[in-house]
């Protein structure tokens, strides 16, 4: 709790910096404290060089959080209480909301930078971490019903700085949405491909998007990945449906 006492210390002498830097001051402590790390901390030592600890994780994620909340112009509710239960489900309600007292003031600013946190994350963690991401991305759009193409630009933007590839950020993208083509979409294929190439890319996407890629993860995202592999399988099934094979 050392961080959030510092982040809301900060707040009340210097507004948003200092809660910011507060936050991340009071974090150091924490960690050298530390014996060993959570699970988020596991994430970027071992996706790529040095470590961050899993408070600034917390910060990124809000961050980019907040972007894709504030991309149409409007700023949901149903949104803001769907990042809000998504804390109270990962480190519970009296953490879940310091951590929002934090994330009101990044949504109420507009010094964010999406390309510096996802130039930290995409240095520092996994692929399939980033994928999962995009996924909790678009689940905050979704929130209130509709994704809107400007969060859908926004979460396309973010995507090209963590380092993801187009197919796959229209497969995520293609289950959030309804069309003929979803299936085709979710498993990266054309609608020409043969019988034989559908069930390949299904092998295929259902390996890259296996919930085990995610088990160092914590059991919120293990759930989002669970999801997108639910995704897979349907899209596939709805394939051999069609083509009846």
């Amino acid at each position: 709790m050392i961080r959030w006492v510092a982040a809301i210390v900060g707040y009340y002498l210097f507004r948003f910096p200092g809660a910011i830097a507060g936050f991340l001051l009071g974090s150091l402590f924490e960690n050298f404290g530390r014996k060993s790390g959570g699970s988020f901390q596991t994430i970027f030592q071992q996706g790529g060089r040095g470590s961050v600890s899993p408070a600034d994780f917390e910060l990124n994620l809000l961050s980019l959080a907040s972007l894709v909340i504030k991309a149409d112009g409007n700023v949901s509710q149903s949104e803001l209480d769907y990042v809000r239960q998504y804390f109270v489900q990962s480190y519970g309600r009296e953490r879940a909301n310091a951590t929002f007292k934090v994330f009101n003031e990044v949504i109420k600013k507009r010094e964010v930078s999406a390309a510096n946190i996802c130039g930290l994350l995409r240095q520092r963690t996994r692929y399939e971490s980033r994928l999962q991401i995009l996924h909790f991305l678009f689940s905050i759009a979704n929130a209130d019903g509709h994704v809107s193409e400007p969060e859908v630009q926004e979460i396309n933007q973010i995507a090209g700085f963590l380092g993801v590839n187009y197919r796959d950020f229209e497969s995520i993208k293609a289950m959030f949405f309804k069309n003929p083509d979803s299936a085709y979409k979710i498993l990266e294929i054309e609608r020409t491909v043969t019988d034989a190439e559908v069930k390949k890319a299904y092998r295929e996407m259902a390996k890259k998007y296996h919930p085990d890629k995610l088990q160092h993860m914590d059991e919120v995202y293990q759930k989002g990945a669970e999801e997108k592999f639910r995704k897979v399988q349907e899209a596939y099934e709805q394939l051999q449906k069609e083509r009846g094979f």
